[in-house]
Protein backbone atom coordinates (compact mmCIF):
# COMPACT_ATOMS: atom_id res chain seq x y z
CA UNK A 1 0.00 0.00 0.00
CA UNK A 2 1.13 3.55 -0.74
CA UNK A 3 1.50 6.28 1.85
CA UNK A 4 -0.65 9.41 1.67
CA UNK A 5 1.09 12.80 1.64
CA UNK A 6 0.00 16.41 1.91
CA UNK A 7 1.44 18.54 -0.88
CA UNK A 8 -0.30 21.90 -0.57
CA UNK A 9 -2.99 23.70 1.43
CA UNK A 10 -5.05 26.83 0.88
CA UNK A 11 -8.10 28.42 2.41
CA UNK A 12 -10.21 31.52 2.24
CA UNK A 13 -10.17 34.00 5.10
CA UNK A 14 -12.80 33.08 7.66
CA UNK A 15 -15.51 35.73 7.81
CA UNK A 16 -17.79 36.69 10.69
CA UNK A 17 -21.45 35.69 10.69
CA UNK A 18 -23.17 38.33 8.59
CA UNK A 19 -19.78 39.82 7.74
CA UNK A 20 -17.63 40.31 4.65
CA UNK A 21 -18.30 36.84 3.17
CA UNK A 22 -22.02 36.71 3.95
CA UNK A 23 -22.81 37.65 0.36
CA UNK A 24 -20.75 34.79 -1.08
CA UNK A 25 -22.47 31.50 -1.79
CA UNK A 26 -20.91 28.43 -0.16
CA UNK A 27 -20.35 26.74 -3.51
CA UNK A 28 -18.41 29.81 -4.66
CA UNK A 29 -16.34 29.75 -1.46
CA UNK A 30 -15.59 26.09 -2.11
CA UNK A 31 -14.57 26.83 -5.69
CA UNK A 32 -12.25 29.59 -4.47
CA UNK A 33 -10.44 27.26 -2.07
CA UNK A 34 -10.16 24.55 -4.73
CA UNK A 35 -8.79 27.03 -7.26
CA UNK A 36 -6.38 28.37 -4.65
CA UNK A 37 -4.81 25.05 -3.76
CA UNK A 38 -4.45 24.04 -7.41
CA UNK A 39 -2.79 27.39 -8.18
CA UNK A 40 0.10 26.18 -6.03
CA UNK A 41 0.67 23.29 -8.44
CA UNK A 42 0.65 24.88 -11.90
CA UNK A 43 2.31 21.80 -13.39
CA UNK A 44 -0.53 19.49 -12.35
CA UNK A 45 -2.99 18.63 -15.08
CA UNK A 46 -6.41 19.03 -13.40
CA UNK A 47 -7.74 16.20 -15.52
CA UNK A 48 -5.36 13.89 -13.63
CA UNK A 49 -7.18 14.50 -10.32
CA UNK A 50 -8.81 11.19 -9.49
CA UNK A 51 -11.38 12.50 -7.04
CA UNK A 52 -12.40 15.46 -4.91
CA UNK A 53 -13.65 14.70 -1.40
CA UNK A 54 -15.35 17.69 0.21
CA UNK A 55 -16.74 18.31 3.67
CA UNK A 56 -19.91 20.24 4.50
CA UNK A 57 -22.02 20.16 7.64
CA UNK A 58 -25.17 21.81 6.35
CA UNK A 59 -26.19 20.91 2.83
CA UNK A 60 -29.64 22.37 3.31
CA UNK A 61 -29.41 25.32 0.94
CA UNK A 62 -26.91 26.68 -1.59
CA UNK A 63 -24.52 23.92 -0.49
CA UNK A 64 -26.68 22.08 -3.03
CA UNK A 65 -26.47 18.50 -1.73
CA UNK A 66 -23.06 17.74 -3.30
CA UNK A 67 -21.14 20.97 -2.94
CA UNK A 68 -17.87 19.19 -3.77
CA UNK A 69 -19.10 18.56 -7.30
CA UNK A 70 -20.44 22.11 -7.51
CA UNK A 71 -16.97 23.40 -6.56
CA UNK A 72 -15.34 21.33 -9.31
CA UNK A 73 -17.73 22.68 -11.94
CA UNK A 74 -17.58 26.30 -10.73
CA UNK A 75 -13.78 26.21 -10.53
CA UNK A 76 -13.63 25.30 -14.22
CA UNK A 77 -12.03 21.89 -13.75
CA UNK A 78 -12.67 19.30 -16.44
CA UNK A 79 -16.13 17.79 -16.13
CA UNK A 80 -14.41 14.40 -15.92
CA UNK A 81 -13.15 15.22 -12.39
CA UNK A 82 -15.55 13.53 -9.95
CA UNK A 83 -16.39 14.72 -6.45
CA UNK A 84 -18.26 13.66 -3.36
CA UNK A 85 -19.39 15.52 -0.26
CA UNK A 86 -19.16 14.04 3.22
CA UNK A 87 -20.84 15.20 6.41
CA UNK A 88 -19.39 14.61 9.85
CA UNK A 89 -20.52 18.01 11.13
CA UNK A 90 -17.56 20.02 12.52
CA UNK A 91 -15.18 17.26 11.42
CA UNK A 92 -16.36 17.14 7.81
CA UNK A 93 -13.22 18.38 6.05
CA UNK A 94 -10.90 16.42 8.34
CA UNK A 95 -13.04 13.39 7.56
CA UNK A 96 -12.71 14.25 3.86
CA UNK A 97 -8.93 14.21 4.21
CA UNK A 98 -9.07 10.90 6.09
CA UNK A 99 -11.23 9.36 3.37
CA UNK A 100 -8.91 10.79 0.72
CA UNK A 101 -5.85 9.33 2.46
CA UNK A 102 -7.43 5.88 2.45
CA UNK A 103 -8.19 6.29 -1.24
CA UNK A 104 -4.53 7.01 -1.86
CA UNK A 105 -3.29 4.12 0.24
CA UNK A 106 -5.50 1.75 -1.71
CA UNK A 107 -4.11 3.09 -5.00
CA UNK A 108 -7.43 4.30 -6.35
CA UNK A 109 -6.69 7.97 -7.13
CA UNK A 110 -4.81 11.18 -6.40
CA UNK A 111 -7.23 13.51 -4.67
CA UNK A 112 -8.07 16.96 -3.40
CA UNK A 113 -9.87 17.24 -0.07
CA UNK A 114 -11.44 20.21 1.61
CA UNK A 115 -14.59 21.68 3.03
CA UNK A 116 -16.84 24.70 3.17
CA UNK A 117 -19.47 26.33 5.33
CA UNK A 118 -21.43 29.53 5.05
CA UNK A 119 -23.16 29.79 8.40
CA UNK A 120 -24.43 33.24 7.40
CA UNK A 121 -26.31 31.80 4.43
CA UNK A 122 -27.62 28.64 6.12
CA UNK A 123 -31.34 28.62 5.35
CA UNK A 124 -34.39 28.17 7.51
CA UNK A 125 -36.28 24.95 6.82
CA UNK A 126 -39.87 23.85 7.27
CA UNK A 127 -40.86 20.28 8.11
CA UNK A 128 -43.26 18.65 5.72
CA UNK A 129 -46.77 18.33 7.20
CA UNK A 130 -48.01 14.89 8.14
CA UNK A 131 -51.19 15.47 6.14
CA UNK A 132 -52.48 17.73 3.39
CA UNK A 133 -53.80 21.22 4.16
CA UNK A 134 -52.79 21.51 7.85
CA UNK A 135 -54.58 24.33 9.67
CA UNK A 136 -51.90 24.87 12.31
CA UNK A 137 -48.89 27.17 12.15
CA UNK A 138 -45.49 25.82 11.07
CA UNK A 139 -42.23 27.05 12.57
CA UNK A 140 -39.22 27.76 10.36
CA UNK A 141 -36.08 26.21 11.87
CA UNK A 142 -32.60 27.70 11.43
CA UNK A 143 -30.01 25.29 10.00
CA UNK A 144 -27.06 27.42 11.14
CA UNK A 145 -25.96 25.29 14.08
CA UNK A 146 -27.06 22.48 16.36
CA UNK A 147 -29.87 19.98 16.49
CA UNK A 148 -33.00 20.58 14.43
CA UNK A 149 -36.21 18.68 13.77
CA UNK A 150 -35.17 16.34 16.57
CA UNK A 151 -36.56 12.83 16.65
CA UNK A 152 -38.72 12.59 19.81
CA UNK A 153 -37.21 9.16 20.51
CA UNK A 154 -33.86 10.82 21.30
CA UNK A 155 -33.12 11.06 25.06
CA UNK A 156 -33.40 14.68 26.21
CA UNK A 157 -29.91 14.69 27.75
CA UNK A 158 -28.42 13.98 24.33
CA UNK A 159 -30.07 16.89 22.55
CA UNK A 160 -29.26 19.82 24.83
CA UNK A 161 -27.56 22.82 23.22
CA UNK A 162 -23.85 22.71 22.45
CA UNK A 163 -23.33 25.42 25.04
CA UNK A 164 -25.11 23.46 27.74
CA UNK A 165 -23.01 20.40 26.85
CA UNK A 166 -19.91 22.42 27.56
CA UNK A 167 -21.25 23.90 30.77
CA UNK A 168 -21.60 20.30 31.89
CA UNK A 169 -18.01 19.65 30.79
CA UNK A 170 -16.66 22.57 32.81
CA UNK A 171 -18.51 21.25 35.85
CA UNK A 172 -17.02 17.79 35.37
CA UNK A 173 -13.46 19.13 35.15
CA UNK A 174 -13.84 22.24 37.37
CA UNK A 175 -12.60 24.62 34.68
CA UNK A 176 -13.20 28.18 35.81
CA UNK A 177 -14.50 31.10 33.78
CA UNK A 178 -11.15 32.83 34.39
CA UNK A 179 -9.18 29.99 32.79
CA UNK A 180 -11.53 29.93 29.81
CA UNK A 181 -11.24 33.69 29.28
CA UNK A 182 -7.45 33.55 29.55
CA UNK A 183 -7.34 30.79 26.93
CA UNK A 184 -9.59 32.80 24.61
CA UNK A 185 -7.45 35.92 24.97
CA UNK A 186 -4.38 33.82 24.12
CA UNK A 187 -6.07 32.63 20.94
CA UNK A 188 -6.64 36.19 19.74
CA UNK A 189 -3.14 37.28 20.72
CA UNK A 190 -1.44 34.41 18.89
CA UNK A 191 -3.67 34.71 15.81
CA UNK A 192 -3.00 38.45 15.50
CA UNK A 193 0.74 37.88 15.90
CA UNK A 194 0.70 35.12 13.28
CA UNK A 195 -0.96 37.40 10.75
CA UNK A 196 1.37 40.30 11.58
CA UNK A 197 4.40 38.03 11.11
CA UNK A 198 3.16 36.77 7.73
CA UNK A 199 2.51 33.18 8.82
CA UNK A 200 -0.83 32.96 7.02
CA UNK A 201 0.16 34.88 3.89
CA UNK A 202 0.77 31.78 1.77
CA UNK A 203 -2.09 29.77 3.26
CA UNK A 204 -4.96 32.24 2.83
CA UNK A 205 -6.26 33.67 -0.44
CA UNK A 206 -8.30 36.90 -0.47
CA UNK A 207 -12.01 36.70 -1.26
CA UNK A 208 -14.35 39.65 -1.81
CA UNK A 209 -11.75 42.17 -0.57
CA UNK A 210 -11.34 40.18 2.66
CA UNK A 211 -7.69 39.24 3.05
CA UNK A 212 -7.51 38.38 6.74
CA UNK A 213 -9.62 36.37 9.17
CA UNK A 214 -12.37 38.74 10.20
CA UNK A 215 -12.98 37.67 13.79
CA UNK A 216 -9.56 38.38 15.30
CA UNK A 217 -9.62 41.03 18.03
CA UNK A 218 -5.98 41.90 18.81
CA UNK A 219 -6.85 43.95 21.90
CA UNK A 220 -8.75 41.14 23.61
CA UNK A 221 -7.67 40.46 27.18
CA UNK A 222 -9.17 38.45 30.06
CA UNK A 223 -10.43 41.62 31.74
CA UNK A 224 -12.55 42.61 28.76
CA UNK A 225 -13.82 39.06 28.32
CA UNK A 226 -14.83 38.93 31.99
CA UNK A 227 -17.41 41.66 31.34
CA UNK A 228 -19.40 39.47 28.92
CA UNK A 229 -22.60 37.81 30.10
CA UNK A 230 -22.90 34.00 30.12
CA UNK A 231 -24.65 32.71 27.00
CA UNK A 232 -26.29 29.49 28.15
CA UNK A 233 -26.88 29.64 31.91
CA UNK A 234 -27.54 32.71 34.07
CA UNK A 235 -24.63 31.69 36.30
CA UNK A 236 -22.66 29.91 33.59
CA UNK A 237 -19.05 30.27 32.43
CA UNK A 238 -19.37 30.11 28.65
CA UNK A 239 -19.75 33.38 26.76
CA UNK A 240 -19.52 34.67 23.23
CA UNK A 241 -15.92 35.55 24.04
CA UNK A 242 -14.60 32.13 25.07
CA UNK A 243 -16.38 30.14 22.35
CA UNK A 244 -15.76 30.11 18.61
CA UNK A 245 -17.99 32.40 16.51
CA UNK A 246 -20.35 31.46 13.71
CA UNK A 247 -18.27 31.84 10.54
CA UNK A 248 -18.06 31.55 6.76
CA UNK A 249 -15.14 30.04 4.80
CA UNK A 250 -13.58 27.18 2.88
CA UNK A 251 -10.34 25.20 2.94
CA UNK A 252 -8.58 22.72 0.66
CA UNK A 253 -5.62 20.34 0.79
CA UNK A 254 -3.97 18.50 -2.08
CA UNK A 255 -3.11 14.92 -1.17
CA UNK A 256 -1.22 12.35 -3.21
CA UNK A 257 1.05 9.36 -2.99
CA UNK A 258 4.82 9.77 -2.89
CA UNK A 259 4.96 8.59 -6.49
CA UNK A 260 2.66 11.46 -7.51
CA UNK A 261 5.30 14.14 -6.83
CA UNK A 262 6.35 14.20 -10.47
CA UNK A 263 2.79 14.75 -11.70
CA UNK A 264 2.05 17.32 -9.00
CA UNK A 265 5.32 19.19 -9.51
CA UNK A 266 6.04 19.60 -5.77
CA UNK A 267 7.74 17.65 -3.03
CA UNK A 268 5.34 16.54 -0.27
CA UNK A 269 5.50 18.40 3.03
CA UNK A 270 3.81 15.93 5.40
CA UNK A 271 2.74 12.30 5.57
CA UNK A 272 -0.57 11.20 7.04
CA UNK A 273 0.86 8.77 9.56
CA UNK A 274 -2.14 7.93 11.75
CA UNK A 275 -5.87 8.42 11.98
CA UNK A 276 -8.30 8.07 14.85
CA UNK A 277 -12.05 8.29 15.35
CA UNK A 278 -13.95 7.99 18.61
CA UNK A 279 -17.47 8.47 19.93
CA UNK A 280 -19.00 9.13 23.35
CA UNK A 281 -22.38 10.19 24.73
CA UNK A 282 -23.56 13.13 22.57
CA UNK A 283 -23.43 15.65 25.41
CA UNK A 284 -19.78 14.75 26.17
CA UNK A 285 -18.54 15.47 22.65
CA UNK A 286 -16.07 18.03 23.95
CA UNK A 287 -13.93 15.31 25.53
CA UNK A 288 -14.05 12.86 22.60
CA UNK A 289 -10.77 14.03 20.95
CA UNK A 290 -8.74 12.57 23.81
CA UNK A 291 -9.27 8.97 22.71
CA UNK A 292 -9.36 9.84 18.99
CA UNK A 293 -5.86 11.32 19.32
CA UNK A 294 -4.62 8.32 21.33
CA UNK A 295 -5.81 6.00 18.57
CA UNK A 296 -4.13 8.09 15.87
CA UNK A 297 -0.86 8.10 17.83
CA UNK A 298 -0.92 4.33 18.28
CA UNK A 299 -1.47 3.82 14.57
CA UNK A 300 1.44 6.15 13.82
CA UNK A 301 3.63 4.19 16.23
CA UNK A 302 4.49 7.16 18.45
CA UNK A 303 3.40 8.66 21.76
CA UNK A 304 2.88 12.13 23.20
CA UNK A 305 6.56 12.50 23.99
CA UNK A 306 7.25 12.60 20.25
CA UNK A 307 4.64 15.27 19.42
CA UNK A 308 5.96 18.75 18.80
CA UNK A 309 2.79 20.57 17.66
CA UNK A 310 -0.97 20.21 18.08
CA UNK A 311 -3.79 21.90 16.21
CA UNK A 312 -6.97 21.42 18.23
CA UNK A 313 -10.15 23.05 17.05
CA UNK A 314 -11.24 25.53 19.72
CA UNK A 315 -14.98 25.26 19.44
CA UNK A 316 -15.07 26.20 23.14
CA UNK A 317 -12.18 27.13 25.40
CA UNK A 318 -13.37 24.67 28.03
CA UNK A 319 -12.92 21.74 25.64
CA UNK A 320 -9.32 22.64 24.95
CA UNK A 321 -8.53 23.03 28.63
CA UNK A 322 -10.20 19.73 29.53
CA UNK A 323 -7.82 17.83 27.24
CA UNK A 324 -4.75 18.62 29.33
CA UNK A 325 -2.14 18.63 26.53
CA UNK A 326 0.93 20.84 27.05
CA UNK A 327 -0.42 24.32 26.15
CA UNK A 328 2.97 25.40 24.79
CA UNK A 329 2.51 23.18 21.73
CA UNK A 330 -1.24 23.73 21.16
CA UNK A 331 -2.52 26.23 18.58
CA UNK A 332 0.62 28.34 18.63
CA UNK A 333 -0.69 30.39 15.70
CA UNK A 334 -4.13 31.01 17.15
CA UNK A 335 -7.25 28.90 17.04
CA UNK A 336 -10.91 28.88 16.14
CA UNK A 337 -11.96 31.24 18.95
CA UNK A 338 -10.08 33.96 17.09
CA UNK A 339 -9.83 32.68 13.53
CA UNK A 340 -13.40 31.39 13.25
CA UNK A 341 -15.06 28.00 12.87
CA UNK A 342 -16.96 27.53 9.59
CA UNK A 343 -17.98 23.98 10.43
CA UNK A 344 -17.19 22.11 7.24
CA UNK A 345 -13.95 24.00 6.60
CA UNK A 346 -12.18 23.78 9.96
CA UNK A 347 -10.53 20.38 9.52
CA UNK A 348 -8.76 21.47 6.35
CA UNK A 349 -7.56 24.59 8.15
CA UNK A 350 -6.12 22.45 10.93
CA UNK A 351 -4.14 20.28 8.52
CA UNK A 352 -2.72 23.17 6.51
CA UNK A 353 -1.75 25.08 9.64
CA UNK A 354 -0.24 22.02 11.34
CA UNK A 355 1.93 21.13 8.37
CA UNK A 356 3.33 24.66 8.30
CA UNK A 357 3.83 24.85 12.08
CA UNK A 358 5.80 21.59 11.95
CA UNK A 359 8.10 23.06 9.32
CA UNK A 360 8.38 26.36 11.18
CA UNK A 361 9.26 24.66 14.49
CA UNK A 362 11.38 21.97 12.78
CA UNK A 363 9.34 19.28 14.52
CA UNK A 364 8.72 15.85 13.07
CA UNK A 365 5.33 14.87 14.51
CA UNK A 366 2.07 16.75 14.97
CA UNK A 367 -1.58 16.04 15.81
CA UNK A 368 -4.70 17.67 14.34
CA UNK A 369 -7.87 16.95 16.29
CA UNK A 370 -11.46 18.13 16.22
CA UNK A 371 -14.51 17.41 18.34
CA UNK A 372 -17.85 16.90 16.67
CA UNK A 373 -21.39 17.53 17.87
CA UNK A 374 -23.47 14.44 18.60
CA UNK A 375 -20.56 12.88 20.47
CA UNK A 376 -17.72 12.21 18.02
CA UNK A 377 -14.15 13.28 17.33
CA UNK A 378 -11.43 12.81 14.73
CA UNK A 379 -7.65 13.06 14.88
CA UNK A 380 -4.82 12.85 12.35
CA UNK A 381 -1.09 12.49 12.97
CA UNK A 382 1.14 14.28 10.47
CA UNK A 383 4.82 13.52 9.96
CA UNK A 384 6.90 16.41 8.66
CA UNK A 385 8.79 15.03 5.62
CA UNK A 386 10.24 18.33 4.43
CA UNK A 387 13.90 19.20 4.88
CA UNK A 388 12.91 21.42 7.79
CA UNK A 389 13.09 18.81 10.54
CA UNK A 390 15.38 19.19 13.52
CA UNK A 391 17.73 16.45 14.56
CA UNK A 392 16.59 14.43 17.60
Amino acid sequence: MSDAYLYAAARTPFGRFGGALAGVRPDDLAAAALTGVLAKTPGLDPAAIGDVVWGNANGAGEDNRNVGRMAVLLAGLPVSVPATTVNRLCGSSLDAAIIASRTLESGDADVVAGGVESMSRAPWVLPKPDRAFPARDVTAVSTTLGWRLVNPAMPKEWTVSLGECNEQLQEEFSISRERQDAFAARSHRLAAAAWDEGFYDDLVLPVEDLARDEGIRPGTDPGRLAALKPSFRPDGTITAGNASPLSDGASAVLLGTGEAAGRIGLAPVARIAGRGVHAVEPQRFGFAPVEAAERALRRAGIDWGDVGAVELNEAFAVQSLAWGVDPEIVNTRGGAIALGHPLGASGGRLLGTLAKVLRERRERWGVAAIRIGEGQALAVVLENVSDEVGQG
